[in-house]
């Protein structure tokens, strides 16, 4: 029977991270667009963890900032996993159900994974270990397993012999246990090993040492794969998009070329969206049903609804709402800006801070001008109206339902429904100008030759 006990989680994040080279702590460094301990967060949010702490380094106050509301308690000297996690059990004082031990610099760990462990958390089972198989040779830890499949011990690295090194399965790091004894486990971990650290490792003994089982759940090397440099970033994020694709494809969504597509951790796509090379999905970007993005449009913060068709080459900033089976075109920008049901902007155009109607036209070149150097300024085009290329809005500006914009048009005072408004100056042809222009100046060449 499946175990339901409460549950807290507890991520360590204390590392300095020295080899990224950063002045930003390294657990904040992002993938997907979500910084790596969000993700670790929002795993342990998922797994339905009712209390979670964050140990950090002291001076780090930055990762203190960016995690809240969550707590966070110091680890005030580098003295091992173990020594961490003590750091945290006064955050957990009073919990006796299950702890989750996650770090913040293994981002990829997935809920329906963690949830494995929970389930094998059984009565006479004190703690559940994540395992993988890594790539040989490596300097994981490693699982050494009892004839029954129970895990008898973790050897860390250096402390391992040959024959221990070569075994297969090797430790993530991450591991539940019975909280109500945790912390007497905690206490009684010594640092009599080759490093002279408080191992987190040394747990699994202490609970077969009184008399309780310690099981082992394999998962992917993917998803535990730890990020110590800006190589191993970049690794882990090729490993996110890859999860990302499989995903959307899973669910319904055609990518032409999936390996030119980029997500962002929180990108939501509705079904039989067709995707087309190179497009990159900045966060917060949530896409309806039957929707078609061409190459080389970039998507953030946005929203677009059922059937419309984006690009290429379209830029649709926070803000931009796309209405049902609307036109965003090539190299159309829109910022702040709702485009209406059937709505069409297909060329050359910028769109920011306004509202466009239901079957509106936008013709090429149209701007609005929503930016005097000081403040922004709302332009309101109604439904069905048509406005003519080349035109700049000079907001606050409200154009009526049904009206035109003549092309080339500078608007700067309101139209009212059905009328045609122009603004340019009236054309006037000199006859024989041209020609007479090229005789002068053939004449002024020639003199100067």
């Amino acid at each position: 029977m499946t175990n339901q006990r409460p549950l807290a989680a507890i991520v360590l994040a204390a590392g300095k991270g020295t080899r990224m080279k950063s002045d930003l702590p390294k657990v904040m460094h992002a993938i997907g667009g979500r910084s790596m301990v969000r993700h670790v967060l929002e795993a342990a949010v998922s797994l339905g963890a009712e209390r979670t702490v964050v140990v950090v380094g002291p001076g780090m106050e930055m990762l203190t900032h960016h995690v809240a509301p969550v707590p966070t308690t110091i680890q005030t000297e580098q003295r091992g996993t173990a020594d961490a996690v003590r750091a945290a059990m006064p955050a957990l004082a009073g919990f006796t159900g299950d702890v989750l031990v996650l770090y913040g610099d293994v981002p990829l760990v997935r809920a329906e994974s963690l949830a494995k462990l929970r389930a094998a958390r059984t009565d006479g089972v004190g703690i559940v270990v994540f395992g993988m198989r890594a790539p040989t040779p490596n300097a994981y830890g490693r699982l050494v397993q009892a004839a029954d499949g129970t895990l008898d011990r973790i050897v860390e690295f250096l402390d391992a012999n040959d024959e221990e090194r070569a075994l297969p399965l090797c430790n993530s790091g991450i591991l539940l246990a019975d909280g109500a004894r945790l912390g007497d486990w905690l206490a009684r971990v010594k640092n009599d090993n080759a490093k002279s650290e408080f191992y987190l490792t040394d747990i699994v003994g202490l609970a077969r040492q009184d008399g309780l089982k310690v099981a082992v759940v394999e998962g992917s090397n993917d998803e535990v794969a730890g990020v110590n440099s800006r190589a191993e970033l970049a690794v882990a994020e090729e490993t996110f998009q890859r999860f990302m694709r499989e995903s959307a494809m899973a669910d319904g969504v055609t990518l032409t070329d999936p390996g030119s597509v980029w997500f962002s951790a929180n990108t939501k796509l509705g079904r039989d969206v067709i995707v087309h090379p190179h497009v990159v999905f900045g966060p917060d970007v949530t896409v309806g049903d039957k929707v078609e993005i061409k190459s080389f449009s970039h998507l953030e913060g946005c929203t677009v609804e059922r059937g419309a068709i984006i690009g290429p080459f379209a830029r649709l900033r926070p803000g931009a709402q796309v209405g049902e089976d609307a036109h965003v075109g090539n190299f159309v920008e829109l910022k702040n800006t709702v485009l209406g049901k059937g709505a069409k902007a297909n060329h050359l155009t910028y769109l920011g801070d306004a509202t466009v109607g239901a079957g509106s036209n936008i013709g090429a070149g149209t701007i609005t001008c929503n930016y005097d150097g000081f403040g922004k300024y709302k332009t309101e085009i109604g439904a069905g109206a048509f406005i003519g290329s080349n035109s700049s809005l000079v907001a606050p500006v409200k154009i009526g339902n049904g009206a035109y914009v003549g092309s080339s048009s500078v608007i700067t005072r309101d139209v009212p429904d059905d009328a045609l408004a122009i603004g340019r100056g009236r054309q006037s042809n000199k006859e024989g100008w041209a020609a007479s222009f090229r005789e002068r100046m053939a004449h002024l060449v020639k003199k100067k030759g």
